[in-house]
């Protein structure tokens, strides 16, 4: 069985001092976690090192939310997946659809930095979605399949292995808005079948798909138990410890 990832996607909130607020407080309810459930927080870059402070010694992975391709150069104001890995991270987001929308990342700097998280031993979190334009006009599956063909073109299995995929319709970020549960685990399911079609059943059935899209905790347990969503990648919701333990708790699987 899949063991759930839930990941706190931070964005562009906190500093040190809320990360380690943060961790006091999701850790104070770390006993009603479920077992076989992975907890990810990825926080803003200045915050990694008090997050691996806060939160060491507790079985919680930290993550960034991006990095470039290049393992070192003259790329001001980006960071390299080794040195995310040198401060003790285990994920990196790719292609956040705010990364797509905001600063222009396609499918092939999206593959770019895939392959960079794998030279660096970190797993790749990468997000795929659609908008609501494209929705509407019947195009998610078209769109999907896009940008998996150029996310993972030339890739063989072994550079993706233990990728992360993470479903998030564009148009229930931030919204208020979210997909049905069977609007979710359709799409989870057509993202499943391309995998077994690209890389055969065994990386189909083991690969875990997240679900992202206005996850709060009032839905997390209806989302979190159809059969093809393995977690949830939480932007708002997952500002708050209380919050966002609610939501971990809701991924319990009998």
């Amino acid at each position: 069985m899949r063991a759930p990832v839930l990941a706190a996607n931070w964005k562009m909130n906190h500093g040190p001092r809320e990360a380690e607020s943060f961790a006091r407080d999701f850790l104070a309810g770390w006993h009603t976690v479920p077992s076989g459930v992975e907890v990810v927080v990825i926080p803003p870059f200045v915050d990694l090192a008090a997050a691996q402070a806060a939160f060491a010694g507790r079985p919680i992975s930290i993550g960034g939310q991006n990095c470039h391709w290049e393992s070192i150069g003259a790329f001001t104001g980006e960071i390299s997946a080794e040195m995310l890995a040198a401060s003790g991270c285990s994920y990196v987001l790719v292609a956040h659809s705010e990364r797509r929308q905001y600063f222009g990342e396609t499918e092939e700097s999206a593959r770019k930095r895939i392959l960079a998280a794998h030279r660096a031993g970190l797993k790749a979190i990468l997000c795929v979605g659609e908008t609501l334009e494209q929705r509407d006009r019947g195009e998610m599956e078209k769109v999907l399949v896009s940008q998996l063909e150029g996310g993972f073109l030339g890739l063989g299995e072994g550079d993706v292995a233990g990728l992360v995929l993470a479903y998030e319709p564009v148009w229930a970020i931030g919204t208020g808005r979210n997909a049905t549960p069977q609007q979710a685990q359709d799409a989870h399911a057509f993202l499943r079948g391309w995998l077994k079609g690209r890389f055969g059943p065994r990386y189909a059935e083991a690969t875990r798909i997240q679900y992202g899209g206005s996850v709060k905790p009032e839905n997390a347990r209806e989302l979190l138990g159809q059969p093809d969503i393995d977690g949830a990648l939480v932007g708002g919701a997952s500002l708050k410890a209380a919050s966002f333990l609610k939501i971990v708790q809701a991924a319990s699987r009998p």
